[in-house]
C-alpha cells in the first residue's frame, strides 16, 4: 500500500541536518556588480572579518577579464594579501582556461565554474548552447584536478530565467548531467533571479541528487521575491547541508531593477541558530563584518537580521 501524508514525507525526506556548511560569496558574487570601485584593502579586510566570524568557506574573487568585470581586476592582489587560516578554504571563480591559469599562482583551494539551465540565457549571454558552454569547462576541470583542486559547478537560472521564464526540472537535470560528465566534484543549484519556491526547489534538487551525493549538492538562492529562507528550509528537509550566502546581502539581481540579490548570511545563520543547527559562525561578529562592508559601500546592510541586531545594540547603548 502506498504511503500517504506524514508517512510519505518521512520516506521522501531525511532528517534535517545537525550542522550546515555556509560558503560566503560576498567578496566575489556580492561585490562584483558594485559600480563603485572597492579598494583591495577593504576586500581583504572583509575576508579577514568573515574568517574571524567563523566562516570556513569563502569565495574570494573571480579571475575574469577586467574588461567585463572591472571590480575583480585586483584578484591576484587580494589573494596575495589574505592572511590565510589553515582551516579555511578559499575559492575563486574561473570561467575559462585563461582564468584558471591566472588563478593557479595564487593558490586557491577550490575553483568554481557555472553553466545556465536555460538555453535562452546561454544564447543571450555567451552566444552558445548550454552543451557548448559546459564543454568549454572540460579543460578547466582537467587542469584543476591535475593541480589538486576541487571543482565546484553552479547551475545558474535553475528556477527561472529572465528571458524564457520558468525552467523545468528536466532542463536542470540536463545541465547537471553535463557537469557530471566533465568531472566536476560538486553541483550547486542556483536560483539566479530569485523566483523559485520550495516545491520547485525540491524538484530541482531531486534531479541533482540523482547524479551527485548529498554531501556534494548545495543551494544558492537569491531573495528577490522573499523566498530564499523558505527555499533553504525546503532543502534542509531533504538533508542538503551546504548553501551559498552573502554577508550583508551583498549583490543585487541584475535582471530585476532595485531587487535584492543573494540571501544574507546573517539571516540564514539567525534561522539556523533558531533551528539548533550548528554553523560554527559567531552571529555578532558576522553582523560586524556586514556593517563594515556596508559602511564602505555607503549604505545600510540588506540583511534583516543584521539591521535588527544593529538597532538592538544601538538601543542598548543609548
Amino acid at each position: 500500500m502506498e504511503a500517504t501524508g506524514a508517512a510519505a514525507l518521512s520516506e521522501t525526506f531525511v532528517m534535517i541536518p545537525s550542522s550546515v556548511k555556509i560558503v560566503d560569496v560576498g567578496p566575489r558574487d556580492g561585490l562584483q556588480n558594485e559600480k563603485q570601485p572597492v579598494d583591495t584593502a577593504h576586500k581583504v579586510e572583509l575576508v579577514h572579518r568573515l574568517q574571524a566570524a567563523g566562516l570556513r568557506e569563502i569565495e574570494v574573487t573571480s579571475f575574469v577579464s577586467p574588461k567585463w568585470v572591472p571590480q575583480m581586476a585586483d584578484n591576484a592582489a587580494v589573494m596575495a594579501a589574505i592572511s590565510r587560516q589553515p582551516d579555511v578554504r578559499y575559492s575563486v571563480l574561473t570561467p575559462n582556461l585563461k582564468g584558471l591559469e591566472a588563478a593557479l599562482p595564487t593558490h586557491p583551494d577550490e575553483v568554481v565554474v557555472f553553466g545556465a539551465a536555460s538555453e535562452a540565457f546561454s544564447q543571450r549571454n555567451i552566444n552558445c548552447s548550454i552543451a557548448e558552454s559546459v564543454e568549454r569547462f572540460a579543460p578547466v576541470v582537467a587542469m584543476a584536478h591535475e593541480n589538486g583542486l576541487k571543482v565546484r559547478a553552479a547551475v545558474s537560472c535553475a528556477l527561472g530565467c529572465p528571458y524564457q521564464g520558468e525552467v523545468s526540472a528536466d532542463e536542470v537535470e540536463h545541465v547537471v548531467k553535463l557537469m557530471k560528465a566533465i568531472g566536476v566534484d560538486h553541483c550547486g543549484i542556483a536560483d539566479t533571479i530569485g523566483t523559485g519556491t520550495p516545491k520547485r526547489v525540491q524538484a530541482a534538487m531531486e534531479r541533482a541528487l540523482k547524479h551527485f551525493p548529498l554531501a556534494e549538492v548545495s543551494g544558492h538562492f537569491h531573495d528577490t521575491y522573499g523566498q530564499a529562507l523558505a527555499n533553504i528550509y525546503a532543502c534542509l528537509e531533504m538533508g542538503i547541508h551546504q548553501f551559498d550566502t552573502s554577508v550583508a546581502g551583498l549583490g543585487g539581481c541584475p535582471y530585476a531593477k532595485g531587487a535584492t540579490g543573494n540571501v544574507a548570511t546573517e539571516d540564514v545563520v539567525f534561522m539556523l541558530n533558531g533551528l539548533g543547527i550548528d554553523t560554527g559562525i559567531d552571529l555578532d561578529a558576522l553582523v560586524d563584518a556586514g556593517a563594515f562592508i556596508s559602511g564602505v559601500l555607503g549604505r545600510a546592510p540588506v540583511s534583516r537580521a543584521g539591521k535588527a541586531l544593529l538597532a538592538k545594540r544601538e538601543k542598548a547603548a543609548a
